[in-house]
């Protein structure tokens, strides 16, 4: 049987704003922008390529502080033109971190060790990593 991650939910505290960063800032496709009820509101965001989601939203989703959720990852196949994506698209983003010693530093030698990292206006923290190929 197969377990597939679909969708994280992200603590924000203000919906607009976050899915202006999600949506224009990051280039996440905005799957859809629902009002469910009175004080009620799904937004559901996925990366390009990927396929799972994002959610962010008020009155229909767990309570949690918003910028509390640390530690999310996107992959990408090439970091540094990721960074120079996010640079021009105005988000602070880290510098290329090199992140241990890469076990398989063919074909390129950033490929499991290349990280950057930036926070979501509430300070919710993803890192990108690149992996331009996987072991067969």
């Amino acid at each position: 049987m197969n377990w597939t991650l679909e969708v994280v939910v992200v603590p924000v505290s203000d919906l607009d704003t976050a899915k202006a960063f999600y949506a224009e800032q990051l280039a996440f496709h905005v799957d859809h922008d629902t009002v469910v009820g009175p004080g009620q509101r799904l937004i559901q965001l996925t990366p390009p390529g990927s396929w799972c989601s994002i959610v962010i939203g008020e009155g229909v989703v767990p309570p949690m502080p918003p910028g509390s959720l640390k530690g999310l990852q996107l992959v990408v196949p090439d970091i540094e033109a990721a960074r120079d994506e996010l640079l021009g698209r105005g988000v602070e983003v880290s510098e290329v971190t090199v992140l241990g010693q890469n076990p398989r530093p063919v074909p390129h030698p950033l490929d499991n060790v290349g990280f950057v990292f930036f926070d979501d206006p509430d300070g919710n923290s993803w890192g990108v990593q690149q992996i331009s190929s996987r072991a067969g």
